[in-house]
Parts: structure tokens; C-alpha cells; sequence
């Protein structure tokens, strides 16, 4: 994989290079997340196995598996097709899960396209409580739609505004996934780490640390009292997670939450993931508070 000598030099600082530029240059594994508004853990468990399938646990979600066979493509698997597991990365199960939504909840998820995230809340709380999942892009929005009504996701409602222009309306929970960089998304020499790696500049970063900055403390204005936000992207890069999660606790009354899951993270007080630890994808989640 090529890589610029701008972000070698930045990560160099940030963590033992070898090992990261190792790991980015090996494919990701394939994780699955059984979906459970249409069927159980057990019962897809099986029938995938009795197709082939390899299948390891993936320790910080129950209902989720690395998933290893013959073919790559299992997107077009007809269990697939029929909404009974959603194909996604290994790292975005944390945010669903850190964020614990009850079924009594109004949950705003801010960024929600494709889906993974929305579909994943939805099935913590059984299809009750009510989502609004907002995606600004069109084409985006499109397909969250196709994966809620995949799902089986029936507690939804999809709209389309820019996250800053959300108002006059409070949620008990929020999960903000920000726009970011993608430099969490580097693995193996594809097409994607290429466009990642080509876009990716010290200028990009900030650009998107200023309108994270502004998303995290518009999203912590949206939340109720004694509620609470989750904050996540893609991106390793320090503007774009410990800074903008800094903006708003210098900034507000807000207060950090320790996360306590089974993954290796370098503070206590977040979860800052690096691919090399445990073979992921790298990324950022933070647990946010309101008093």
C-alpha cells in the first residue's frame, strides 16, 4: 500500500509504526452482526456452519462473528438478503453497544447511513422506544432506508437535514458517528485505502475537527438531562477524537464515561482502538454524560 510520507511522519509519533503499517497492509477479516428482530444468535449460527462457514465470537458483542470461507462475498448470501445478519465492522459494534439504549428510549442517531449502527440500536431495543436515524446525503439516505426495511427495523424514522439544523426536539440518547478522515479504515491494498490515503492531508483533518466540533456540541445541546451521547469516528487522528472530545468538555457541563468492554484500547477514560492490538480496523469512542 502506498503511503504518503506526511502521515508516515504523523503516525510515526503516534504509535509503534512497524506494527500499525503491518497490519494495514493485511485485509480486515469479515464480521457479521446476527440480527435479531428476525432471528436468534443459534439459529444463524447454525445454518451458517452447516453452509461452511467459519465462525469465531467476537469478544465485546454477543450476537456478532468473524466470519471465514471459500468466498468473500457474503453479501450475497440469501441469509444476508433476507435481513437475518448485517455485514459490518468489527469496531462499529462498540458505539451501539457503549450507548445501551432501553426500549423506553428516543435515540437520535445523527449520521446514520448505511445502517449498521441504526439496525444494531433497533435490535438492542427490540424494534420499541422510538430512532429518529438522520443521514444529509441523498443517496445515503436511500440506503439506510433499503437496510432499516431489510432489518425488519419497524421503530424508525428517516430523515435528511444537515445534524446542525436539528432542533426543538430532545433526545435521551445520541449516537454521533462523525464525518472524518477514514485513516481508522486502512486495511490491505485495496481501492478504498488507495482513495483514503490519496485524500487524506493535515488540512483534510482539520476541516473535519472543526465540523466535529461543532456536531459534538450541537448533539450534547439535543440531550436531555442525564442523557447521554456517544461519540465515534474512523479516524486516528488525534484533532479528529481526544481534541474534539476536549472542545466540548471545556465547553459544557458534560461529563466522561469509562468504557468497560472486553478490547484493547490506550485510555481508560475512551476507547482509542489501533488495527495492530487485535487485528481491527482502527477507531475512536467516547461516552458522554450530561448532568
Amino acid at each position: 500500500m502506498y503511503i504518503k510520507q506526511i502521515y508516515k511522519d504523523k503516525y510515526e509519533q503516534l504509535t509503534n509504526w512497524k506494527k500499525y503499517e503491518t497490519i494495514i497492509n493485511q485485509f480486515r477479516r469479515k464480521s457479521i452482526r446476527v440480527n435479531t428482530l428476525k432471528t436468534t444468535v443459534p439459529k444463524l449460527e447454525k445454518e451458517l456452519k452447516k453452509q461452511g462457514w467459519s465462525l469465531t465470537k467476537i469478544p465485546w458483542c454477543k450476537e456478532a462473528y468473524y466470519i471465514e470461507g471459500l468466498r468473500r462475498d457474503i453479501g450475497n448470501l440469501e441469509e444476508h438478503k433476507e435481513g437475518h445478519f448485517f455485514s459490518q465492522r468489527s469496531t462499529s459494534l462498540v458505539p451501539s453497544i457503549v450507548l445501551q439504549p432501553k426500549e423506553t428510549d428516543v435515540v437520535l442517531d445523527m449520521c446514520a447511513a448505511p445502517g449498521g449502527k441504526t439496525t444494531h440500536l433497533a435490535a438492542l431495543m427490540k424494534n420499541k422506544g422510538a430512532i429518529v436515524a438522520n443521514e444529509p446525503v441523498p443517496t445515503r439516505r436511500r440506503e439506510l432506508e433499503i437496510n432499516l426495511q431489510r432489518c425488519g427495523v419497524m421503530n424508525t424514522l428517516v430523515t435528511q437535514q444537515n445534524g446542525l439544523t436539528i432542533k426543538d426536539v430532545q433526545f435521551d440518547k445520541i449516537l454521533l458517528d462523525a464525518p472524518c478522515s477514514n485513516s481508522g479504515s486502512l486495511r490491505g491494498n485495496t481501492k478504498k485505502s488507495a482513495e483514503i490515503m490519496q485524500q487524506w492531508s493535515k488540512n483534510k483533518v482539520k476541516k473535519f475537527a472543526k465540523l466535529q466540533k461543532k456536531l459534538i456540541n450541537h448533539a450534547y445541546s439535543l440531550l436531555k438531562p442525564k442523557g447521554v451521547l456517544v461519540y465515534a469516528t474512523c479516524s486516528l487522528d488525534p484533532e479528529e477524537d481526544e481534541e474534539v472530545l476536549e472542545d466540548l468538555l471545556q465547553k459544557t457541563d458534560a461529563k466522561l464515561q469509562t468504557i468497560n468492554l472486553p478490547i484493547k484500547t490506550t485510555n481508560k477514560k475512551y476507547c482509542k482502538i489501533w488495527p495492530q492490538d487485535q487485528n481491527t480496523d482502527g477507531f475512536f469512542v467516547a461516552k458522554i454524560t450530561k448532568p
